[in-house]
């Protein structure tokens, strides 16, 4: 496994849909990767568009940081259902560091995938899980979270990102 570099906004490759898998088991390495990358960070998910692969895949791992290691790679993903109930918090994104968006998400998703060997999956997702699931589902599509704001809300992330680089 190997660290890869992270693509920081405005990198084009981030605002393009990821292609679809066609064999799990070629995403191994990849896979392998992103989740030293993302360790490495230190962050709590990370998608292949970020490590500038055109890939359907993300992985992330929302305990480890408070000490228990939950990892997931997830390829080819989809929401299959949403909540209703929706909550706004702070998030952050290794692509646009330094600062953070309020972003709405659903608190309750269902989220389908095919794992590394090849296996559906189906997972419901609370909480954090679900905000973070969602946060790099939208890396797979090209959407930033930042994407997500109202455009006064949008133009003053990217005003104080900038003011950082």
């Amino acid at each position: 496994m190997s660290l890869r570099e992270i693509l920081h906004w405005p990198d084009p490759r981030l605002a393009q849909p990821a292609a679809p898998v066609t064999d799990p088991a070629e995403m191994a390495e990849l896979i392998g990767d992103m989740f030293e990358t993302m360790y490495d960070a230190p962050g709590r998910g990370l998608a292949a568009p970020q490590v500038g692969v055109s890939a359907r895949v993300f992985v992330m791992d929302t305990g480890w940081k408070d000490g228990e290691m939950t990892p997931i790679a997830c390829i080819n993903p989809q929401i299959l259902w949403r909540s209703d109930t929706v909550a706004t918090g702070g998030e952050g994104c290794l692509s646009v560091p330094g600062v953070t968006a309020e972003v709405p998400r659903a608190t309750e998703i269902v989220l389908g995938y095919t794992d590394i060997n090849g296996a559906a999956q189906e997972r419901h997702l609370t909480g954090a899980d679900a905000i973070f699931a969602q946060h790099e589902y939208d890396h797979l599509d090209g959407v930033m979270h930042f994407d997500r704001l109202s455009a006064p809300a949008r133009d003053a992330l990217l005003a104080e990102y900038e003011s950082r680089a």
